[in-house]
């Protein structure tokens, strides 16, 4: 599909929007616009078989998210979002690299409610920040299930209580591999199934 490949290349050499000039985010939002046009997934939000799964983050507008990047010492290494449908939860995981044995993790966890055909409404109510080695951290995979199993983390584990932490998410499109969202903050993500 020439729409997919024409929003994949646009995206590869802006480091998921870190380097990305004025004039490759217009392309890309103009890339993101067409392939929004095709969406082979009328109603995203009910296809849970396809929301399922770990998925990587390839490109977002999202300042919150780039701005890890701007830590001292660090950089911004792979960025997940897990989507757990049966439990409709979400994990935002964030690795960052720096100085050796001090690689980081910030990790969010979050509930989600749909309340349409592509809009979710999504609510925050765990923040996790530490080395990973001292989280015992080895993919997003097995950091999950440490969470859903209850465990209490080495770091910065804390739940987030305020209301003001939450907001929506609208999935503009979906296939087998790629999914295309949009949030309330007007930030836009492109991900790639893992």
């Amino acid at each position: 599909m020439m729409g997919k490949a024409a929003l994949i290349n646009a995206i590869a050499p802006t480091n998921r929007g870190l380097l990305a000039t004025e004039q490759q985010k217009q392309a890309i939002l103009a890339a993101i616009a067409n392939l929004e046009d095709l969406n082979p997934t009328p109603r995203p939000v009910e296809a849970g078989n396809l929301l399922d799964g770990n998925w990587l983050l390839l490109y977002t507008t999202s300042k919150a998210l780039l701005n890890l990047d701007r830590l001292p010492f660090c950089k911004l290494g792979q960025i997940y979002q897990c989507i757990r449908v049966e439990t409709t939860s979400v994990y935002n995981i964030a690795e960052i690299y720096g100085l050796p044995y001090l690689e980081g993790l910030v990790s969010v966890a979050a509930k989600f409610e749909p309340v349409s055909g592509r809009r979710v409404q999504v609510k925050f109510n765990r923040s996790i920040v530490g080395l990973q080695r001292l989280i015992d951290y080895n993919s997003p995979e097995s950091f999950i299930h440490q969470i859903e199993s209850g465990k209490k983390f080495t770091g910065i584990d804390v739940p987030i209580k305020s209301e003001n932490q939450q907001g929506w998410l609208d999935i503009t499109y979906i296939d087998d591999d790629l999914r295309i969202g949009r949030g309330n903050e007007g930030s836009v993500f492109v991900l790639r199934r893992t």
